[in-house]
């Protein structure tokens, strides 16, 4: 049985510039899991922003669970709140923005799992 308190969860600063937690990394975890996803926790202050980046190969869904954002995917932009969920094609350039007056936090779903050289920074100048 695999059971992780988020609790007792080390955070770390991602690449994109989220707070995050790996919940589930099927390749990190003992035992080893039969699965092709991986899940963490992510975490925005107020007025802070994730940097563009993308997976080359792989989808991700963001599914908000607390405070507001702004999604950005290819160049086009919704506002998000707690209980939506966002689709994140591969290779779509994205990033988000907390907009709103407490912490932004969110899981990233990501399939095929996580991979460290499928995601990378992008120039949006």
């Amino acid at each position: 049985m695999f059971i992780k308190d988020i609790r007792h969860s080390d955070y770390f600063r991602a690449l994109d510039g989220t707070t995050l937690c790996e919940l589930l990394h099927p390749a990190k975890t003992e035992p080893e899991l039969s699965l092709r996803c991986s899940v963490a926790h992510a975490r925005l202050r107020r007025n802070e922003s994730s940097l563009p980046h993308r997976l080359k190969s792989s989808a991700e869904l963001y599914y908000i669970l607390e405070g507001e954002g702004l999604m950005i995917i290819d160049g086009e932009s919704a506002r998000v709140h707690a209980g939506q969920i966002v689709y994140i094609p591969p290779g779509s350039v994205q990033h988000i923005q907390n907009v709103g007056v407490q912490d932004l936090a969110f899981l990233c779903i990501v399939d095929p799992m996580w991979r460290e050289g499928d995601e990378e920074l992008v120039d949006c100048r």
